[in-house]
């Protein structure tokens, strides 16, 4: 299908839908009660999205925030509460109808918050070509908009254009485990019901590192819905546009501490547990960003962990028979591949079947943020138990 129907094909599905009040498919998490003190409900009757990027903690007093597919502003009025009257919130949409509905209630919302003017703007735009200028937002959010953009990288690459230095971004969205098959692709409805346009959760994220972003990991996630065996999900996301690193500092070393005995970073560079290696300026601003530095010791000086010391970490499965029950794990962390300690690889993005046993292992609180747990099976298995390897090591 080409690109120009598909935009506009989505487009006059979410203008029908804020005319007539239909309800769109996406999953939400908003909390109407809270939103309703100060949002009108003709704004919160044609919100939709699969996620809450700016109820988060990450929007910030003061900061300027650009809200990707505003549509009847309900994530930038939110935002315009955390930012307060000393920040700002930029809103794009390519629906007219939303805009204009975004557009009236603005005065009505600031006064709601006490606000002596408005701190919220709309503009018309493509996720793909933003009226934004360059290294001008703090934050970047966006709820399950992007999915519906042709072009992802191109997207991508327009949010790294408008981001500051050290700026970040938040965004909820639909991926899928697998490639979505073509009958999907060219089916026009679903593409308004977040479906067709999903990517692979690997390519998602790494559309995101290839625009310039590091550190990209989940907030959280949680499965969907299952068409044909295409599994959808619900994801939250966050990553960085890292300033240029100080070249000047002293040398480095890094020691990852676990829970995996092995990681590769987005730069490529392995790193075994309890083993010193010497990064440079560009490694360390990335292994100090916020999801990885609990991972690492980084200092001017190697430090060698042993498996006594209280820094180590290491979660190992029970030595008992596991159960096959269709789960499956992806990681989703600020790392491009891993290791556990029953000798598991994973890799950013990729769907892997787990057992019982480490399913157990990977919903422990050190290796939980890390990861996307779903299941395939559509009905509930009575496997019996079963020894993973004559070893007993796990899978």
């Amino acid at each position: 299908m080409p690109t120009d129907d598909i935009t506009q094909k989505v487009s006059d599905r979410y203008a029908r839908a804020a005319s007539t009040g239909e309800q769109m498919c996406c999953p939400t998490g908003y909390n109407f009660d809270d939103l309703r003190s100060f949002i009108p409900d003709a704004v919160l009757k044609i919100s939709y999205g699969c996620g809450t990027p700016a109820g988060l903690d990450t929007v910030q007093i003061g900061e300027t925030v650009l809200d990707i597919g505003s549509g009847g502003g309900i994530d930038c009025f939110e935002a315009a509460r955390r930012v307060g009257p000393t920040g700002r919130v930029i809103g794009i949409d390519m629906t007219d109808t939303m805009l204009e509905i975004a557009r009236h209630h603005t005065p009505t919302v600031a006064a709601n918050l006490g606000f002596p003017q408005p701190n919220t703007e709309f503009r018309k735009g493509m996720a793909d070509a933003m009226p934004v200028d360059n290294a001008s937002i703090d934050l970047i959010i966006s709820n399950c908009v992007i999915n519906l953009a042709p072009d992802k990288r191109k997207v991508f690459r327009e949010m790294y254009r408008v981001l500051k230095p050290g700026g970040r971004f938040t965004i909820s969205d639909i991926v899928s485990d697998q490639v979505v098959p073509q009958y999907m692709v060219h089916d026009a409805a679903k593409w308004g019901d977040c479906l067709s346009g999903s990517l692979q959760v690997q390519d998602y994220i790494g559309g995101m590192v290839d625009a310039g972003f590091r550190a990209v990991h989940q907030i959280k996630s949680g499965a969907w819905q299952s068409i044909d065996g295409v599994h959808f999900l619900s994801v939250t996301l966050t990553g960085y546009k890292l300033p240029n690193a100080v070249t000047k500092e002293a040398p480095l070393y890094a020691t990852l501490c676990g829970p995996f005995s092995t990681v590769t970073d987005e730069l490529g560079q392995q790193y075994r547990r309890g083993v010193p290696q010497p990064i440079d300026a560009q490694s360390a601003q990335l292994l100090r960003s916020a999801p990885l530095r609990s991972l690492f010791l980084i200092g001017p000086a190697p430090i060698t962990l042993a498996t006594g010391d209280p820094r180590w970490c290491a979660i190992l499965p029970e030595q008992a028979p596991c159960v096959w029950q269709g789960a499956y794990a992806i990681l989703a962390g600020p790392i491009i591949a891993a290791e556990d300690d029953d000798h598991h690889q994973y890799y950013r993005g990729v769907p892997l079947e787990i057992c019982s046993k480490t399913q157990h292992v990977l919903t422990q609180d050190a290796y939980r943020p890390h990861f996307t747990i779903y299941h395939r099976n559509a009905n509930v298995v009575e496997g019996n138990a079963v020894s993973c390897s004559p070893e007993g090591i796990c899978c």
